[in-house]
C-alpha cells in the first residue's frame, strides 16, 4: 500500500514540477516579446484574450466533445450494468455519480470530461462494452473516474491556456515582424534593439514548439497517474493491464477521434492499432516527445509492477 501511494505521489509533484517550470517559461517568453514591443500593453491583451477564450472553452468542454463524439446519454433503465459498475466506483472513490454516455462506435474506448467531479462525463463506446469482462471494465472506468478525482480536467485546461498564451503571441510576433513593425525600435535601439529582435524571432519559432512539448508531457504523467489511481481504486491492476491489451491490438478505427480529443481518450486512437503491445517495436524517443500517452507496454508494465493487498 505505501509503495502505491509513494508512487501516485510522486507522479503528483512530477507534474506541477513540470507546470511551474511551463508557467516560468510562459514569463520570460512574455517579458522577451514585451522588451521587443517597448509596451506591455499587447501583452496585457494577449493575456486575456486567450485566457478568455480558453476559460469558455474549459466550461462548455463536456458538451462540446460529446457534440464531437455523437455521445447519446444513458441511464439505469438502459444500461443497468454500466450504471452499476460506474456508480460503485464513485461511491469507493468518494465521487458524485458522473453522466454517463455512450458512443456510437465499435472501437473500444472511453474518455472522460468536464470542469469538476459536480459537472463530470464519462463515455465509453459500443464495442468497449462489447469487448472487455467486467473486471476489464471496472478498470478501465476506474482509469476516467480517477482523471475525475484528480482533477485532470483543469490541469489540462490550464496548459490548453498556457500553450494558448504562448502560440498567441507568437503569431502577433511574427505578423509583426513580416510587416515590419519592429524597424523603426530596432533602428533607434541600435545593436540592442537588433539583438532582442532576434532573440523575440527566435523564440516566436520555437516557444510554441516547446510549449506544445511540456504540455503533452504533462498528459502523459497523468495518465500513468490515472492509470496508478484506477488500480487502487478496483485493487485489481491485472484488469486494467488487461483492457489496455485488448484495446491497444484492436484495428478498428475510431471514427469520431481527432487531433483536439485525442488526449482525451483512455488510449491514443491514433497510435498504430493492431498487435500486440510486446510484438510492437519499441517506441522511438523523438515519437514519445509527441505522443499524448505513454506507449502502452510501458503502462502495462506500471500496472504489473504494482502489488496491491486486497
Amino acid at each position: 500500500m505505501t509503495s502505491i501511494y509513494t508512487h501516485r505521489d510522486s507522479n503528483i509533484r512530477k507534474t506541477w514540477v513540470l507546470f511551474s517550470v511551463f508557467l516560468i517559461v510562459v514569463i520570460g517568453i512574455g517579458w522577451i516579446f514585451s522588451q521587443a514591443y517597448g509596451s506591455p500593453g499587447i501583452l496585457v491583451f494577449a493575456v486575456i484574450f486567450s485566457s478568455l477564450m480558453s476559460i469558455i472553452s474549459y466550461w462548455y468542454s463536456d458538451k462540446i466533445v460529446l457534440r464531437m463524439t455523437k455521445a447519446k446519454p444513458v441511464t439505469i433503465e438502459n444500461a443497468p450494468e454500466l450504471y452499476r459498475i460506474v456508480e460503485n466506483l464513485c461511491i469507493t472513490a468518494g465521487l458524485p455519480v458522473p453522466k454517463i454516455y455512450i458512443v456510437p462506435e465499435k472501437a473500444p474506448n472511453a474518455f472522460a470530461t468536464g470542469r469538476n467531479p459536480e459537472h463530470a462525463v464519462v463515455a465509453v463506446t459500443e464495442g468497449l462494452l462489447e469487448r472487455l469482462d467486467r473486471s476489464e471494465l471496472e478498470g478501465v472506468l476506474a482509469h476516467e473516474l480517477s482523471h475525475v478525482g484528480n482533477r485532470d480536467m483543469l490541469i489540462s485546461t490550464a496548459a490548453v491556456i498556457l500553450v494558448g498564451f504562448i502560440a498567441f503571441l507568437s503569431d502577433i510576433f511574427m505578423r509583426s515582424a513580416l510587416f515590419g513593425g519592429f524597424r523603426g525600435r530596432s533602428r533607434n535601439n541600435g545593436n540592442t534593439g537588433i539583438i532582442i529582435f532576434l532573440v523575440a524571432l527566435a523564440v516566436s519559432i520555437l516557444a510554441p514548439i516547446a510549449a506544445t512539448l511540456m504540455r503533452l508531457s504533462i498528459s502523459r504523467k497523468r495518465e500513468f497517474l490515472a492509470d496508478a489511481s484506477g488500480a487502487l481504486l478496483t485493487r485489481y491492476p491485472e484488469g486494467l493491464a488487461k483492457a489496455l491489451e485488448k484495446i491497444s491490438s484492436d484495428p478498428t478505427p475510431l471514427k469520431v477521434a481527432s487531433n483536439t480529443t485525442a488526449h482525451l481518450w483512455f488510449d491514443d486512437p491514433f497510435d498504430n492499432p493492431g498487435g500486440s503491445p510486446e510484438k510492437k517495436k519499441a517506441t522511438p524517443w523523438l515519437h514519445k516527445l509527441f505522443m499524448t500517452h505513454p506507449p502502452v507496454g510501458d503502462r502495462i508494465a506500471a500496472l504489473r509492477g504494482m502489488n496491491i493487498k486486497k
